[in-house]
């Protein structure tokens, strides 16, 4: 790339790009405050295995169970310590369009790269309103709209994504309703992300889809890095399915929390209301990693099956 061509690349144009986003975990302290070197060290097993962006604070990452000043502290570490070498997409998205607002205003001031915008859940809205709402958080800067109507209760029509994408701010959309709306998306030249894991694989290979906001790859990065990047491949994507089955078994993050615990690669803390799941799906964890392999697993030098009390929840936090 010459350095002409540099310069033509935007804010949102490299958010477009990206094809491996990794939905990451916030680990916990025992007193329930963020375990940071953990997160940095998950991070940096991210980076290793060639991981391009981060989600920080989305579902996985547990932003619904965090104070805004939490939320925006881990954006504002996260840029600090990696933002230089990998995007930081901060889910800065609410019901509520003041906190949206002020929150994606703050994630920008400290140096994210993109906000992730969810639209408004439970008390949901009017298409009017959906349309008032993306407006008004759309201007701070680039954004990726997220559409996932099993948690949300309301999905975000096609026409109406098709008209946000003409906002200048409009990186990309993560789909989770399937790969024929990714293939109608992408057809029209729009980036869009597949939000589900198993279905990554055809999404991006036969529909059209850019990438991958995931889940699975907070414990394989290396195998969806591979997913993503490798061209077609039938036999690996078949060799994950059944983690990703396991990971969504329970609500996510549920079991992810729980299968970081299980390698080592956090304290086995959960803020409430999450639990870890029974100790029959942890024993079911041991033997799909003993299939597809430990060394698949960064930065794990075991799989334990774990007794129920050496697991701590916090209700305070």
């Amino acid at each position: 790339m010459t350095s002409n061509e540099a310069k033509n690349i935007s804010p949102v144009d490299e958010i477009k790009k990206l094809r491996l986003i990794t939905a990451i975990k916030t680990p916990y302290l025992p007193d329930g405050r963020f375990d940071l070197r953990a997160y940095d060290h998950l991070v940096n097993l991210q980076l290793e295995q060639g991981v391009e962006g981060l989600i920080v604070g989305g579902t996985t990452g547990e932003g619904q169970l965090m104070s805004w000043d939490e939320h925006v502290m881990l954006i504002a570490h996260t840029v600090n310590c990696f933002g230089d070498r990998l995007k930081v997409i901060g889910n800065t998205g609410s019901n509520s369009t003041r906190e949206a607002i002020h929150a994606t205003e703050q994630g920008f001031a400290v140096g994210m790269h993109a906000a992730l915008h969810i639209n408004p859940y439970y008390g949901k809205t009017s298409t009017e309103g959906l349309r008032m709402h993306f407006k008004s958080v759309l201007e701070f800067g680039p954004a990726v709209i997220y559409n996932v109507p099993a948690r949300t209760g309301q999905d975000i029509p096609t026409s109406f994504i098709e008209a946000l994408a003409k906002d200048p701010n409009f990186a990309g959309v993560k789909e989770c309703t399937g790969n024929k709306r990714i293939h109608g998306y992408s057809s029209q030249g729009m980036s869009v992300w597949s939000g589900n894991d198993d279905e990554a694989h055809d999404g991006r290979w036969e529909h059209g889809a850019r990438g991958v906001i995931s889940v699975t790859s907070n414990l394989v990065p290396g195998l969806m890095y591979d997913l993503m990047f490798g061209g077609g491949n039938i036999a690996l994507r078949d060799s994950l399915l059944p983690l990703m089955s396991w990971l969504f078994h329970e609500p996510n993050p549920i079991p992810l929390n729980t299968a970081l615990a299980q390698l080592g690669l956090i304290r086995p803390i959960f803020r409430l209301p999450y639990v870890p799941v029974s100790r029959e799906k942890r024993r079911e964890f041991v033997e799909i990693v003993e299939k597809l392999g430990l060394e698949h697993f960064k930065g794990a030098t075991q799989i334990r099956e774990m007794d129920d009390d050496e697991f701590h929840l916090v209700a305070r936090y």
